[in-house]
């Protein structure tokens, strides 16, 4: 059962691999990206972050989508953490049981506008954001589970 579909960035670090684990009791972190799933570096890196008794696993979104429908995830509290947001929207799109994202951290980019602390988001980005709202996925900002969640409407301008 998903528990919470993150996008953050930096996708495994201590907000992450603490903060959130013990928030949400997780057992399981699916790290789902097309471009991790290929670099070795990374995947060790990973592994070496992740709480002990905390499953990792690193798979291609496609891969990621096939999992989740499958049910075989079901026996997990799962917190899925994404890269982007486009990343998010590729997963709720393939995804029913993604019902909710937390926006956590995106990288500061070229032609991007923050709209908090650790949110940027260009055109492309909002407009996906908006498609993830219209499928009905909840989507709020929120670095660290102490923090107040802050809806999406709230910052951007409809």
């Amino acid at each position: 059962m998903i528990k919470l579909c993150r996008v953050d960035h930096r996708l495994l670090h201590g907000q992450v691999a603490f903060s959130w684990i013990n928030e949400l009791s997780a057992d399981c972190i699916l790290i789902a990206n097309d471009a991790v799933v290929h670099d070795e570096v990374f995947k060790t890196t990973m592994k070496l972050a992740k709480p002990s008794g905390v499953k990792l696993v690193i798979k291609n979104l496609e891969d990621s989508i096939k999992a989740i429908n499958s049910g075989v995830t079901d026996k997990y509290r799962l917190l899925v953490v994404v890269k982007t947001i486009h990343d998010a929207n590729v997963l709720s799109a393939g995804c029913p049981a993604v019902h909710s994202l937390n926006l956590g951290g995106t990288i500061r980019r070229e032609g991007c506008r923050q709209i908090s602390k650790a949110i940027f988001i260009s055109d492309r980005d909002e407009a996906e954001l908006k498609e993830l709202q219209q499928r009905g996925v909840s989507v709020f900002i929120q670095q660290l589970p102490a923090e107040s969640p802050i809806a999406l409407e709230h910052v951007l301008h409809q």
